[in-house]
């Protein structure tokens, strides 16, 4: 099976090409650049051929919805929605009337189907997401926070002395000293810390210690080398959408050796 899954994103929409589960190339393109869109997965599309599946996950449903009527026109087919025309394969245990963002089931399923095992999954993109499913594939819920971009460009709205930057990684000292270091400092090791202190929480209200997985457009510059975040998948949302189109076709799903978690 050929899919071709798009996860649109608050500001960029990420496109990946699968072929029988795995996946050969992704990237991501603004959201404004609509029309690129349109011509990357309509160019995939068409490599495939006849038996190509075009998925969509979103979170923000202006954009996606202007994305499928596009995709529908320049593929004359239709675009198979995650969450409306295919359920994301994962059990939840939430409030009543609960419905988190598709993003958040789709990296917590794709987690789940690749490790078969207790996972937390760290989304670092415009907000920080920091999701819990156990040991027996169910989403048990998270923690949702600011992002990097999000928090600088508080800091420099709500304060007129802090300037407009760009997240990067802070130079590798123990103090900012200038006030973008220390504003570098404070949204890195913030953001870190906060990971920390809930996989903590997490693993102690589970009883054992989880893997966790970093996705997300800043996973790379927040996590790269971390004790604590032992993967760093970009891709994981896109995996989830294959994933959820492959079990609703009765195609095999590939399953982990359930080995990553461990008692305290």
């Amino acid at each position: 099976m050929h899919v071709v899954a798009i996860s649109v994103g608050n500001t960029r929409t990420a496109i990946g090409r699968f072929c029988s589960g795995k996946l050969h190339g992704s990237e991501r393109i603004d959201n404004t650049h609509l029309q690129a869109i349109v011509a990357r997965v309509q160019q995939h599309a068409h490599e495939f051929g006849d038996d190509s599946v075009v998925a969509m996950a979103s979170v923000n449903e202006t954009v996606s919805l202007k994305l499928r009527t596009a995709l529908e026109k320049a593929l004359d087919a239709g675009v198979v929605r995650i969450g409306e025309d295919i359920a994301v394969p994962l059990g939840t245990c939430l409030d009543a009337g609960t419905k988190p963002g598709v993003d958040r089931l789709l990296n917590a399923a794709a987690a789940w189907s690749r490790y078969q095992c207790a996972c937390v999954v760290v989304d670092a993109g415009t907000a920080v997401t920091v999701d819990f499913v156990d040991g027996a594939g169910v989403f048990q819920g998270g923690a949702i926070a600011p992002g990097a971009a999000m928090q600088l460009r508080a800091m420099h709205e709500g304060a007129a002395a802090l300037p407009s930057l760009v997240f990067a990684t802070p130079e590798d000292e123990p103090f900012g000293r200038n006030t973008e270091q220390a504003m570098l400092q404070g949204v890195h090791h913030g953001i870190r810390g906060m990971v920390q202190r809930l996989v903590e929480r997490y693993a102690s209200s589970y009883g054992a210690f989880p893997r966790v997985i970093g996705t997300g457009g800043d996973a790379e510059l927040l996590f790269a080398g971390d004790d604590l975040v032992e993967l760093v998948e970009p891709d994981l949302t896109l995996h989830g959408i294959d994933s959820a189109v492959r079990l609703a076709s009765g195609e095999s799903q590939t399953e982990g050796d359930g080995s990553c978690a461990h008692t305290h």
